[in-house]
């Protein structure tokens, strides 16, 4: 607004006063004309020039020049975001400005000329974390007083697609109850994308495994778009008490982004198992009965009922409870661990045979029970084996068993013992027998002409071949040898008279022993003789 000076003078004393406000920003100066009269008429005239001072009046401006906004979060780093410039219309120390901005933030200030100034990135931008940033700029001058003013950026950051699908959990547990129906909700998993608009939507989908041998597919659903789990078939927790699958969740970028979870899916048991009775056997093959001494006191084990349950937890916690018994006050039945014990001494008059009918329950919600039928035999001790159990005498009067095939059993034993002592010793026998023959066969020295007799014939008579064993010696070391002539393996008969012989029969009974020299004269005819 322009404001306008004027200027009055006194009549008397001729002052100046100012009549409107000085701006020394439009006015820095102003010259003014003065006309004096007196009263005759006569008049003068001069000027006044009036300097202006200027003062800390006017505050710093931020003019922005340009902007890049949306900027996108990939930005490298010292991109320029805005360029804009800082005035002050005062002068001297009240014109100069410096700007500063607040701390903090993904940018700096980098000052130009003529008080211009760039706003550009120092460090990576995620709009996952900021979208926009609201950047005030705070221009203040020299001046006294110092005077400021504020200029607020906006930047907005812009999506680029570099996030995948995240879970909001690790690991998903979910529980559903066994004998459900098919269709039935287990669960939800839930995944999200960070990005924007289509590069945020997401999908689902269960991943390849196996459960039990049988692809999961075949007992689990995902709803592609929700995320929801549904059951496929009925589950049985006897069968499978847990299982894992895994969960993929993609974006719809291009390419798509995607991640995976575990799900533990665990199956709570029902109540949906009777107890099975172990011992007794209860299917009639192969009937049981305790025998129980008439001489039994008060507190006397009689047997223990085993029954499990394939149930779990409390489901299987089971308790006995006796039923019904032949004599009621007899015999008790132990509530948790399902021990029957005698309640009194066993009398006479009490029946040989004692029935019992055990029920079982277990603690589930509603219990499942069963029952189980003991017959207990009273005999008069354990030292004679009762065989008879099913014709019971009218008298109840048990009699002792025929002891005869007792004593056939161990008379058989007995025979078959010593049939096997001796086979052993005939055995180690025929060893022995086996092993001198050897021996003396064996043997590295033979005595020639002692123990043997030759029958030699003529060589042309016609006799037939003789076999004989042979012995060569050598002496290690030497070129000596020694060839010895045994006794022939088969008996050769001569047809000749016993003066034709040719060779001199040698005298078993002569007790010397030749020299080295006849022995070599000797194997030398032996030789000749053979070879003819």
């Amino acid at each position: 607004m322009r404001r306008e000076r004027r200027l009055g003078t006194s009549r008397h004393w001729g002052n100046c006063t100012v009549a409107g406000t000085i701006d020394y920003e439009k006015d820095r100066s102003c010259e003014i004309d003065i006309k004096a009269m007196d009263g005759g008429g006569l008049s003068a005239y001069f000027k006044v020039i009036v300097e202006v001072e200027d003062q800390n009046d006017s505050d710093p401006e931020v003019t922005l020049t340009s902007i890049a906004s949306p900027l996108p979060e990939d930005s490298p780093p010292d991109k320029v975001v805005a360029l804009f410039r800082v005035t002050d219309q005062d002068s001297g120390d009240a014109g100069r400005t410096a700007c500063t901005m607040e701390t903090n933030l993904p940018f700096v200030f980098k000052a130009s000329v003529n008080n211009y100034y760039q706003l550009v990135t120092q460090q990576p931008l995620d709009r996952e974390k900021a979208s926009e940033y609201n950047i005030t700029i705070t221009a203040r001058d020299q001046g006294s007083p110092r005077l400021t003013s504020t200029r607020i950026i906006n930047v907005q950051i812009s999506d680029v697609y570099d996030n995948a699908p995240l879970f909001d959990k690790s690991l998903y547990e979910m529980q559903i109850r066994e004998n459900n129906i098919p269709g039935l909700l287990i669960g939800l998993v839930q995944a999200d994308d960070l990005d924007t608009e289509r590069n945020a939507e997401v999908t689902y989908s269960l991943l390849p495994g196996k459960v039990s041998d049988q692809p999961v597919s075949s007992f689990v659903s995902i709803n592609s778009e929700t995320g929801n789990l549904y059951a496929i078939r009925s589950l049985d927790y006897e069968q499978i008490k847990d299982f894992q699958l895994s969960v993929r969740a993609a974006d719809s970028g291009s390419p798509p982004l995607s991640s995976k979870v575990k799900v533990q899916v665990v199956i709570v048991d029902e109540n949906d198992n009777a107890p099975f009775i172990l011992y007794p056997l209860q299917n009639g093959t192969s009937p049981s009965n305790d025998l129980v001494p008439r001489e039994a006191e008060a507190g006397y084990l009689v047997t223990k009922v085993v029954a499990v349950d394939r149930d779990s937890g409390q489901n299987s916690w089971l308790s006995y409870e006796l039923l019904k018994a032949t004599e009621p006050g007899l015999f008790s039945m132990g509530t948790q661990n399902g021990e029957v014990k005698t309640m009194r001494p066993i009398n006479q008059q009490d029946t040989f045979k004692q029935k019992l009918i055990i029920g079982l329950r277990n603690n589930g919600h509603p219990p499942q029970s069963t029952s189980a039928t003991l017959t207990i035999l009273l005999v008069d001790g354990f030292s004679d084996p009762y065989m008879k159990t099913v014709d019971i005498p009218k008298d109840e009067v048990v009699k002792e068993e025929d002891r005869s095939l007792t004593m056939y059993l161990v008379i058989c034993l007995a025979a078959i013992s010593f049939i096997f002592l001796l086979s052993i010793i005939v055995f180690i026998a025929i060893k022995v027998q086996k092993r001198r023959k050897f021996t003396e066969n064996s043997a590295l020295n033979f005595p020639v002409g002692l123990n043997c007799q030759e029958n030699c014939g003529d060589a042309g008579a016609g006799m037939l071949s003789r076999a004989y064993n042979y012995e060569v010696c050598l002496a290690g070391g030497s070129l000596s040898s020694e060839f010895k002539f045994l006794c022939p393996l088969f008996p050769v008969f001569s047809v000749e008279p016993p003066q034709n012989q040719g060779v001199q029969r040698i005298s078993t009974a002569s007790q010397e022993v030749p020299s080295y020299a006849e022995k070599s004269e000797r194997i030398n005819q032996l030789r000749i003789i053979n070879l003819m």
